[in-house]
């Protein structure tokens, strides 16, 4: 019967609890991609998580669904991860690089002109393809997807060597190691998915075919970092960025298998319909549990308490919350005290600067003196 506050391995590496930070788009980078400042802040204060996830980190400049998001493929933005990292590590924690590209999710605004890229060009649903930017009244909203260009084999090589360069530039960043976004409707779900992916090479068809985008990005980022500190993000079930699938039961039954044989660090589970009272977590679990047998997070509307069941029944390893540690950067010690947990406001989600980003309050500064 595991609890929040039993270690855990990924890997090599030892986590002190089970509370772990997810990756939270944030969109404070600079119009280039370059960590700010205040990232430092907002990291270091979230430090005591078993384990932080970094906000979603572009591999390449072919890639933004949210403008201002960081990047990790270019030399500014290494130095500027840096202190980032360094803030965790002086705090005591541990800290993961999501790596992230966006695929058909895009727009030639955000994009220098050019047409997003996706496997097979599939653009039936622009409306329901999710980019934000930065309008020039200020405001961070919504704007229209551009059709996707299906993917060259050039594209796809290229792709898959960009991943294991920001991998490379990770290590150098200083982080523990990286997460793979295939959840969400971004690229690696998007080869994953028999709707979205209709190519017919050595990418597109088959199960085999179709994961082949994401073995062989982990294949390349293994280059920098062992497989026990590689883990991977998905959402089997989720509605987000409309990437639908025929059988996602056989497609991450077949990938949790994978995943299994090549040594991944854990398996991340992003139960978005959890949000809307609709939970698909019995379901994701019966397709990855009975072939991965490495450490699995749990993710998506979960209180404290349905997390903590989780773990004692060892459905899951450890438990990750996003909005919990948005608005409560002490989450693992008001955990432990069981103190009323606050609720994130929705001003300032993105690119507001202090505001809904570092100004929320540790328990001890609510409470008198």
């Amino acid at each position: 019967m595991s609890t929040y506050f039993d270690t855990l391995k990924i890997g090599d590496l030892e986590l002190p609890n089970r509370i772990v930070m997810p990756a939270l788009t944030r969109a404070r980078a600079s119009r280039e991609g370059v960590p700010q400042p205040i990232m430092r802040e907002y990291y270091r204060a979230r430090a005591s998580a078993g384990l932080i996830i970094s906000e979603g980190t572009y591999v390449n400049a072919e890639t933004c669904a949210f403008e201002y998001a960081p990047g990790i493929y270019t030399d500014a933005q290494v130095e500027a991860w840096k202190p980032i990292t360094e803030a965790v590590h002086d705090e005591g924690g541990r800290i993961f690089c999501q790596l992230w590209h966006c695929g058909r999710a895009g727009a030639a605004a955000l994009l220098g002109g050019q047409a997003p890229l996706s496997p097979s060009g599939v653009n039936d649903d622009p409306g329901m393809v999710d980019v934000y930017a930065g309008l020039a009244n200020g405001s961070y909203a919504k704007i229209m997807a551009t059709p996707s260009r299906a993917m060259t084999l050039d594209d796809i090589h290229r792709t898959i060597a960009d991943f294991g360069r920001a991998a490379a530039r990770a290590k150098a960043a200083g982080f523990d190691g990286v997460e793979i976004h295939a959840a969400n409707g971004y690229l690696p779900h998007q080869f994953l998915s028999g709707v979205l992916n209709t190519r017919e090479d050595a990418y597109g068809g088959s199960l085999e075919n179709r994961a082949r985008f994401l073995t062989e990005s982990f294949a390349a980022i293994a280059e920098s970092f062992a497989p026990g500190r590689i883990g991977i993000r998905v959402s089997p079930y989720a509605a987000y960025n409309n990437t639908r699938e025929a059988d996602p039961h056989a497609t991450y039954s077949d990938l949790a298998q994978r995943m299994q044989g090549l040594g991944a660090g854990y398996m991340h589970f992003a139960d978005m319909n959890g949000w809307f009272g609709n939970p698909a977590r019995d379901r994701i679990l019966a397709a990855l549990r009975p072939h991965f047998a490495g450490p699995i997070i749990g993710n998506g509307g979960l209180t404290p308490e349905q997390g903590s069941d989780l773990l004692a029944t060892g459905q899951v390893q450890a438990v990750a919350f996003g909005r919990g540690f948005l608005a409560n950067p002490d989450l693992v010690t008001r955990i432990a005290k069981r103190a009323p947990l606050a609720d994130p406001r929705p001003e300032g989600w993105y690119a507001a600067g202090a505001l809904g980003y570092t100004d929320y309050p540790a328990l001890a500064e609510t409470q008198p003196a």
